[in-house]
This record gives structure tokens, sequence and C-alpha cells, in this order.
């Protein structure tokens, strides 16, 4: 197959086990389930993903990708890393707040396993937040915010900029972010990290 073609399908799929996330659930979306849906066979789905859990972490991964390889590049160029926070911000909250992380997050609260919480957190945070901690460490080392532990500096950025806002996200509570409220809050994060970690 064609690398376009099976990029397309791969797009089919994914978009088919969202649906099912959101109408059954976890434990509803099977493979053979997905693959009906996507109107593709079930053979291609072990073949491409090797099984459920690695399909919904193929998605949990493709959701991060964007603010990942942002603070990627930004690591590579040595960019001004409250510069790089700057941008990451809007983009982590447009990612954690937006439809398809919700419709993730609100079948792994529903998943009694926990299977897919766990896939959301290793293919998620737990690979975001290492970044987090290296852009901060260097805000450490030119001497822009001051800290002993970066792992609890990354922490507190991410109470200040995400707070309860996915969980209220969640449970219906609150809407789906503009860009401008994204752009707004991660900015007065960034303004309470400053002063709480000044140097």
């Amino acid at each position: 197959m064609r690398e376009e073609n099976k990029s397309l399908r791969q797009q089919q799929i994914e978009t088919a086990a969202y649906a099912l996330l959101e109408e059954k659930g976890y434990a509803g979306a099977s493979m053979l389930a997905i693959a009906k849906k996507a109107r593709a066979s079930n053979e291609t789905l072990y073949n491409w993903y090797g099984d459920k859990q690695g399909l919904f972490k193929a998605l949990v991964t493709r959701n991060a990708a964007e603010v990942k390889s942002l603070l990627e590049r930004e690591l590579a160029a040595a960019s001004e890393p409250m510069t790089t926070l700057a941008g990451f911000g809007p983009k982590l909250l447009e990612l954690l707040l937006g439809d398809r992380a919700i419709a993730l997050n609100r079948a792994a609260a529903a998943d009694p396993t926990g299977e897919l919480g766990a896939v959301i957190s290793l293919a998620g945070r737990e690979t975001v937040l290492p970044l987090v901690v290296q852009v901060l460490d260097a805000a450490r080392l030119e001497g822009k915010l001051a800290f002993d532990q970066p792992e609890e500096a990354a922490s507190l950025y991410m109470n200040l900029l995400v707070g309860d806002l996915q969980i209220r996200r969640v449970i219906g509570r609150v809407p789906a972010p503009t860009p401008g409220f994204c752009i707004e809050r991660s900015e007065l994060a960034l303004t309470r990290l400053a002063r709480l970690l000044s140097p």
C-alpha cells in the first residue's frame, strides 16, 4: 500500500475508534467493531497496531505529537526557554481541552481496568513532561527561574497552566476553549510561575 493511502486509511480507522469510544466507551470499542466502522479488515488493524492497546496508544501519541515536536524543536535549537513556554502553553491547552483528548479521558474514567488511563499517561504526560522539565531547567540555568527540583517546578507550571480545567471539561462543566482563552491562560501561568520561582 502506498504511504499516502496508508495514512488516509489510518485516519479513517482512528476516526472510527474515536466515534466508537464516545458511543460505547473503551470496553465496547473492540478491534472488530472499529474495523467494521472504518470498513477495514480486522487483520489490517492487528497488523498496523498490534492490539487494541496499541491502537489507542497510537491515538494518544498522534494527539500529543504537535506539542511534543514543538518542545523537541525548541530544545534542539536552544531557544529562549520562557519564549518556548509561551508558545507551548496555548498549544498544550488546546490539546488537553480538545474534543479528542476529552473523549479519551472520559472513556478512561469509565474503564474499570485502568488500561486506557495507563496508555494515556504513558503516551501523553510521561512523554511530554520530561521535555517541559528540560525547558524549565534551561530557564534556571539562564537565571530566569530559581528552584531545586526540576520535576516539582514542571508540576507547578502544569498546575498553573491546566489546573482543574481538564476534569471540568470531562464532566461537561466548561466548554471547549477559544484560542484567545488559551493564550491568556498561558500568559497568566507564566507570569505566576515567574513570580513564584523568582531568582
